[in-house]
Order: C-alpha cells, then structure tokens, then sequence
C-alpha cells in the first residue's frame, strides 16, 4: 500500500504536466488562428473588387505594358533580397494574402505599388527611464529589445510605423512591469522580469505583425544616498559574520586546549617534552635569544608555599 502512494502521486505530477503542455499548445494554436483570421478580414476588406473603373485601368495598364514592352520592362519586374518581402498594392488595394519575395516578380507599373518590409531582427535601446519601485524607491531603469516582423502584410497595413510603435510600447511596458516590483525582486529577479516583458510586448505587438524575441534589463541605477546606505548595511553583515567566524573558532581552539590539557595532565613526562620541543623552536627561530630552563619542580615547590 505504501508503494501505491508515490506511483499515484507520480502519476498525478506527470497528468498535471501533460495538461500545461496541452494548454500552452492550445493557446498557442488560438494565438495563430486569431492572427490568421485577423489576416483574412484584413485581405477580405482590402482586396474586394476594384469596381468598374478600377478594373478599366488595370486593363488599361496591362495594354499600355505589352505596346511598350521594350521600355516597359524594366518596370514591370522588381527584385527583392532574401532578408525582404514585397506588400504589393494594386489601386491601393493590396492583392495577395501573402508578400512577394524573394526574388523577382512581375508588377502593373501605373496601377502597382510595392512596400518592402526588412525580416532582419533588429535591436534598440530602451533609454533609461525614472521608476518607483512598489516599495518607493527610484531608480533608473534600461534596456535593450530584439524583435524582427513575423507578418509583412499586418506590419504595414494595421500600422504606420510599427518600428516606432514598438520602441515607445517597450518604455511604457518597461514602466508598467517595473512598478509592480520591489527593488529586491528588480536587482534579483532581471531574468524574469525580463521574459514578463517579452510575453507583454509579443501580446500588444503581434496584431501589428511584430515577434519580439528578446528583451534584457541593462542597468539598474540607484541614488547615491541609498547605494551609500545599502553598502554600509553590506558592510555591517559582513563585520558581524566575521566576529561570528572568530568566536566560533576561539571556541573550537579552546576546546583543543582544553583536551591537550586532559592528555598532559595524564602523563606529566609528556608536559617536559613539550617544553623541549619549545626550546628547540625558540632556538631555530631566534639563535640570539639565552635561554635559562627552569625544572618544573622548583616551581611546584614554590607554588606550594
């Protein structure tokens, strides 16, 4: 029976693992879906028919390239590297659920128009930003951010500038995660600090086509008045566990002493050994020291009297 209990037990840890691990998944496939959906609507909305007109221009631009094919050519065709992607936009409407690139492709030159999007993860600073902490300090606080567009469409359609928008996201979440903290938690804790604003920030961003992949704390700057305080108090732990130290070791000495004491005691010839032992290290260490010996029993005797 008591064998059953730790395999029960075991078997409920291994349950409750595999349920997070079916619940992380299932977020992460809803996270996706709602993206792919977004998406949709986005093309949907963007990319429904360009309408009379709009469809008599793009015919019209299409002759218009095949009647002047020789010059028109090298505006038909547009070349993108490995690192972008091409948003294209036809009357203003963007025509493809997925970017361009890379490589060539071909393009309407008057009725088409490209945006490239660089993929290439990017870094920036968080400048050092004025925060109290949960327990009324202020501190000064950077940081750096690493991040790269996962989604070239949503990144330049659902924002102007999604460069910008997420330099001044990483200061506001940086201020937001910071004060609900203590200084102990912000100067012991970065690491998870750290990913609580990368999981913030990959949240608020991923609408905007933004992954950010990495966010790290620089430095923590704290007033000269409670740096002098906080080493004084480092300064006075360190004291005391020192005089600690000591004490414990006078004692541990003393109670050597005290059982060399006992082992003389039993044998008195062993006390004139040691005291041979003495002079013979006296006289090696310093030769210009006279020493008279004294025998112990006219010590004795005068002790006796």
């Amino acid at each position: 029976m008591r064998s059953a209990k730790p395999n029960i037990s075991l078997q409920k840890l291994v349950q409750e693992e595999v349920v997070d691990q079916h619940i992380e998944m299932d977020g992460e496939i809803e996270s996706q879906k709602r993206r792919g959906r977004s998406n949709d609507d986005l093309i949907s909305e963007q990319s429904g028919s360009l309408g009379c007109i709009g469809s008599v221009l793009v015919i019209l631009s299409g002759l218009f390239t095949i009647l002047l094919f020789p010059l028109t050519i090298w505006f038909c065709f547009r070349i993108v590297q490995e690192y972008e992607r091409a948003v294209i936009f036809r009357l203003g409407r963007i025509i493809d659920r997925k970017a361009k690139g890379p490589g060539i492709f071909f393009i309407l030159p008057c009725t088409d128009s490209i945006i490239k999007v660089d993929l290439r993860t990017v870094s920036f600073d968080i400048p050092p930003q004025e925060i109290l902490t949960k327990d009324s300090v202020t501190v000064s606080v950077d940081g750096v951010v690493y991040f790269r567009v996962s989604d070239p469409i949503s990144s330049v359609a659902n924002v102007s500038n999604a460069d910008f928008s997420t330099r001044l996201l990483a200061q506001t979440t940086l201020r937001n995660v910071l004060g609900t903290k203590n200084l102990a938690e912000l100067l012991s804790d970065r690491e998870g600090i750290s990913h609580s604003m990368q999981s913030s920030l990959d949240e608020a961003t991923d609408p905007w086509g933004i992954k950010v992949e990495r966010v790290e704390i620089k430095d923590v700057k704290l007033p000269h008045q409670l740096q002098r305080a906080m080493a004084a108090e480092a300064e006075a732990t360190r004291e005391a566990r020192a005089k600690v130290i000591a004490a414990e070791g006078e004692m541990n000495a003393s109670r050597a002493l005290k059982e060399a004491a006992l082992v003389i005691g039993e044998a008195p010839a062993a006390l004139q050994l040691r005291y041979l032992q003495t002079l013979n290290t006296i006289a090696a260490e310093k030769n210009s020291t006279v020493i008279f010996p004294l025998p112990m029993d006219l010590i004795s005797h005068f002790m006796k009297k």
